[in-house]
């Protein structure tokens, strides 16, 4: 009786304490079991996180371009040609300079006053030697748009993608509708991006000579799908990377298939990619977000997986500046932005260029 009677009362006064253990096993495995997950790559688990420690990789130049009033129009692209140090700037607006071309060091060297395009969009230098070229892609709706066109440094026309004046769908001849950016490879292959609102919503790829070797989108959020494709740009492991600007996210594809490799969204959430470039060294990709006034920084994926992107740093700018286009100087590093807001185009510079 005495021994039954200590049990019933142990257990009862017990009771309280195995509630109390059982409360602090559940908080253990609640705050240390996510944390093992994320850190376990054979376990199969992975938790996104797009930000990371910010890495201050930039800074602002604030005195380039020596003299700012030559930005009479809205500034929409940016092109760098490394191996002649200069900076092409393309601007809209009536009886303005549709390209102003800079040294390095901030100087004007020469203005466009070329009649023949009409609303420049996206600029690429090619600096291949010995007769370096610029391609600009024409938005406008008059007898010169839906054009891709290649001039000499100097701004003379060379030749013309696409059928002037004419928006289309058609490959044979070549049409555009508002094609936003091209993006010409050390191999002398052409990625277009077309369009920038316009009735197609597609990535081509043109060979050498200008033959179409693939072509990928349709509109939509499918994969492989676009809306509004804005820039396009090309890592180090043969990857095409399209800033898909309507679906607010970075689609990856083979350089030589045109096999799509996947997408990222999760840094886009409050605003989509409009260009992407990559650094110097290769690293990051460097993303202009417009709507936020801000650039930011994305490592670059090994080869392989594409896995998911990362924010590691973030350069904001004021209110309404409004970023549009990058580029990238491969030799000194810098960084050109063309602001369609503040109307103007800036520099950043690497902070520890090694």
């Amino acid at each position: 009786m005495w021994r039954t009677s200590w049990i019933f009362v142990s257990v009862k006064q017990a009771k309280p304490l195995i509630v109390l253990i059982m409360i602090v096993s559940f908080l253990s495995l609640w705050i240390l079991l996510p944390a093992r997950f994320a850190n376990s790559a054979t376990a199969g688990y992975y938790v996104e996180s797009p930000k990371l420690a910010k890495k201050n990789l930039y800074k602002l130049d604030p005195g380039w371009p020596q003299l700012p009033k030559f930005f009479t129009g809205q500034v929409f692209g940016v092109a760098v040609d490394p191996v002649a140090d200069i900076v092409y700037v393309a601007q809209r607006g009536e009886s303005v300079p549709k390209v102003l071309l800079f040294s390095e060091d901030g100087y004007l060297l020469q203005q466009w006053n070329t009649t023949t395009l009409e609303m420049p969009h996206g600029i690429f230098a090619t600096n291949a030697s010995p007769s370096p070229t610029v391609w600009v892609t024409d938005v406008g709706n008059g007898k010169y748009g839906h054009t891709i066109k290649q001039y000499t440094p100097q701004g003379k026309l060379l030749q013309t993608l696409g059928t002037p004046g004419i928006p289309g769908t058609d490959l044979n001849p070549l049409q555009f509708d508002q094609p936003a950016e091209v993006y010409v490879s050390n191999k002398g292959e052409m990625y277009i991006v077309d369009g920038d609102g316009g009735l197609n919503n597609r990535l081509i790829k043109l060979a050498q000579g200008f033959w179409i070797a693939w072509m990928k989108g349709e509109k939509g959020a499918e994969p492989s799908h676009f809306y509004i494709p804005h820039s396009v740009t090309e890592d180090t492991v043969g990857r095409i990377w399209v800033a898909d600007r309507g679906n607010k996210r970075l689609q990856a594809f083979d350089s030589a298939s045109g096999e799509w490799l996947g997408f990222w969204t999760s840094c886009f959430t409050d605003d989509a990619p409009y260009s992407v470039r990559l650094t110097y060294d290769n690293k990051y990709f460097v993303v202009a977000q417009l709507n936020s006034n801000r650039i930011i920084f994305l490592p670059v994926p090994p080869i392989g997986n594409i896995g998911t992107c990362q924010i590691v740093d973030t350069i904001q700018l004021a209110d309404d500046v409004k970023p549009h286009l990058v580029d990238v100087n491969r030799k000194t590093g810098s960084i050109y932005v063309a602001e369609i807001g503040a109307q103007q185009a800036q520099k950043f510079t690497p902070i520890n260029r090694k």
